[in-house]
């Protein structure tokens, strides 16, 4: 049976497709050899500061895998064993809605989503490129800030939301990137969910010493999206396995790393976020800021029960180094993007439907091919609570009008589908 939503849907989870000039149009001179794309047995590469990066098999997107491509995959609904490849079957060249905003609304239309916050693709590997230099790190984010304003503006039409990278890693620098974007129309930023590269090496960055940030970050009550990324975690797999290598977004997965993985990145970041210990290393920069918002994207949600389980019991163990409950700031500060394939109950459960947000990770390969075929996801749930799942979390947390409800879209059918 048909689903008929009378609500203006907001996808949380949207991406584009980067330019071969991404990076290098507004970068200074002085570091025209940053970002370079090389000849590699006929195909074109990224080198970045010297290093060729396989991060992106396919770094000019010129074609790329059509939209849900892995669904099967990510379904758990792949009895032959095929592996990603396989399952890609044959590619699609870019169309304009992967890389311009005009047509990325006819799509919208199309798929009956409302609005959508949009994601960077490539953009993922810089930090852990540059993770050495701060400064240089923050010269290649404002380059990608101004070529993300020019082709897609940082709010188009309050319908696509984009986010700029934003890092701390350079206090004043990066404060002065945020006020940047901030005059320019973000409403939303993108923070990497991993340690920073700190001028004395990487560490949290809700450390004390990035108080300033957050101070800004919350007098300006922009969204904070920490969105999944190349985090750096690849050298504590490579030191299970006994193997070396980067990070590769789109690769056949490894058993080991898909099953140890597992949501870790996002789980001591928050962790990070939440814990405070004076008598430690005080992270708790939500205590000390409890306006931020953040918003995890792209992490899923089977790792929140987990988190929620550790926090409680070093709260148990350890009531008094935490001047607020730490179940209190996870339910207070933090919305939760899960995976289109996560069960929902349960996180609802604990957070709250005011706290979970549709996204469909459109157009990647493991993302859905057909967004609003999620409502299958939300079989039981009451009206009110698919709602503020699919519309209302969005459109509160970026401080956007709703349009006046009226019949948006029919969905098919009532389940998931990899067809």
């Amino acid at each position: 049976m048909a689903t008929t939503l009378d609500f203006p849907v907001f996808d949380a989870d949207h991406h584009l497709y980067e330019t071969e000039d991404a990076f290098t149009r507004h970068l200074p001179a002085r570091h025209r050899d940053l970002f370079r794309f090389v000849e590699l047995n006929g195909r074109k590469k990224l080198v970045v500061r010297n290093l060729l990066t396989e991060f992106i098999p396919n770094p000019t997107f010129e074609v790329v895998a059509r939209p849900g491509a892995h669904m099967a995959f990510y379904s758990g609904d792949n009895p032959e064993g095929k592996s990603l490849r396989e399952l890609t079957g044959t590619p699609m060249r870019s169309i304009p809605a992967f890389r311009e905003p005009k047509a990325r609304l006819e799509v919208l239309d199309e798929q009956g989503v409302h609005a959508c916050l949009l994601f960077p693709t490539l953009a993922s590997l810089v930090e852990e490129r540059l993770r050495d230099d701060p400064t240089l790190t923050q010269v290649a984010i404002r380059a990608f800030n101004d070529w993300l304003h020019d082709d897609w503006t940082y709010n188009y039409a309050d319908r696509i939301l984009t986010t700029p990278i934003v890092s701390p890693c350079d206090v004043d620098a990066g404060i002065a990137e945020l006020d940047r974007v901030l005059r320019r129309g973000a409403r939303a930023i993108l923070v990497r969910p991993a340690p920073v590269a700190g001028l004395r090496g990487p560490c949290s960055p809700f450390l004390p010493e990035f108080d300033p940030f957050w101070a800004r970050v919350q007098e300006a009550g922009v969204l904070v999206a920490l969105h999944a990324s190349n985090s750096g975690y690849q050298e504590y797999l490579n030191t299970w396995e006994g193997s070396s290598g980067e990070y590769v977004a789109f690769p056949p997965p490894r058993t080991f790393a898909h099953v140890a993985d597992g949501g870790r990145t996002i789980q001591d970041t928050l962790a990070s976020a939440i814990c405070h210990l004076p008598s430690a290393i005080c992270h708790g920069m939500l205590d000390r800021f409890p306006r931020v918002r953040l918003i995890s994207v792209e992490n899923g949600g089977g790792w929140v029960g987990i988190l929620a389980r550790n926090l409680e019991l070093a709260w148990k163990k350890m009531p008094g180094e935490f001047p607020t409950h730490p179940l209190e700031l996870l339910r207070r500060n933090i919305w939760i993007n899960p995976f289109w394939e996560d069960s929902l109950e349960g996180l609802i459960s604990l957070m709250g439907s005011d706290r979970v947000c549709f996204g469909s990770d459109y157009p990647h390969p493991e993302g859905l091919a057909e967004p609003l075929s999620f409502t299958g996801q939300l079989t039981g749930l009451a009206p009110a609570d698919i709602e503020r799942v699919m519309s209302t979390n969005m459109f509160e947390l970026l401080g956007l009008p709703r349009p006046a409800p009226h019949r948006r879209a029919a969905v098919v059918p009532g389940c998931l589908s990899s067809d």
